[in-house]
């Protein structure tokens, strides 16, 4: 669809995926001009509709450019973007959840669908996790919840679940990605270095799933893309993260905050964010 008149279609997604990109990147800038570190404004990175990249964005980034000091600082600075970004993915998703159409919906969509005793769940297919699972089972009141390979036609919770992707994947506690600021801020630089690489190794274990013929074709597209991103890690990333001068520990509400936002990133982590079963065929 390329007439204009479509172009409204398109808002609800584009707006929400905005919304959630901006909170994460606002979330870093403000907690570090909280701190009198120097950064940019945030740089929206956009992306033409790909198979490879069917979300229309490569995200945002901001560049700080003054070096973070203290664990304090770096700690506030990491956290910060996670979580409101994190925030603000829950409230598109549950909105969308919340507002499901019923079952009709996807029968305009797909009218080969009706004579179905049960909605097809093959083709690309989106990951679970568990926190949006749990969502998906409590809050929806019409009963009906679309499944996995059909979430791309429901944008708020395509953004959702984009939004917990996005946030898992910097909430990975290597170098300086953001989980690596606050487990470095939580543990120290020894104990970092040692947990990165044994989440590095599960990246490339999970990686070489892709070689085998029968796991490996219908998990491709993610079990390939986990060993690019542990080469990005490994070559761009880095696993360690450089010491801090100030090595004063973090208070207490720090310390249960960090540990709360790496419990969540359990829960909307998931390792095989895609499959695509067509392949096999």
């Amino acid at each position: 669809m390329t007439e204009l008149s479509n172009f409204k279609y398109g808002l609800p997604y584009s707006i929400s995926i905005l919304l959630f990109l901006s909170a994460h990147e606002f979330g870093h800038y403000f907690a570090a001009r909280y701190h009198k570190i120097k950064t940019t404004l945030p740089f929206f990175i956009p992306a033409p509709p790909m198979f490879v990249n069917p979300f229309g964005t490569l995200g945002a980034v901001i560049r700080i450019q003054s070096p973070l000091l203290s664990k304090k600082s770096m700690f506030d600075v990491g956290i910060a973007g996670p979580l409101s970004g994190l925030l603000v993915s829950l409230i598109i998703l549950i909105v969308g959840f919340m507002t499901l159409p019923g079952k009709e919906y996807i029968f305009t969509i797909h009218p080969e669908y009706r004579d179905l005793d049960s909605l097809p769940e093959s083709g690309f297919t989106f990951g679970n996790s568990i926190l949006f699972w749990t969502l998906s089972r409590i809050i929806p009141t019409n009963g009906f919840v679309p499944p996995m390979n059909e979430i791309y036609h429901y944008p708020l919770l395509c953004v959702g679940w984009f939004g917990f992707l996005v946030t898992a994947l910097n909430l990975i506690p290597v170098g300086q990605l953001d989980g690596g600021h606050i487990l470095y801020a939580l543990v120290g630089q020894k104990l970092h270095s040692k947990i990165a690489r044994y989440f590095f190794i599960f990246l490339i274990l999970l990686g070489l799933t892709s070689i085998f013929p029968v796991v490996g074709q219908k998990y491709f597209l993610s079990t390939s893309g986990w060993l690019l991103w542990a080469l990005i890690l490994f070559f761009i990333v880095k696993l360690d993260h450089p010491p801090i001068p100030d090595e004063e520990p973090l208070d207490k509400n720090r310390k249960m905050l960090g540990w709360i936002i790496l419990i969540i990133f359990m829960l909307i982590f998931t390792p095989i964010p895609f499959t695509d079963d067509t392949i096999l065929n």
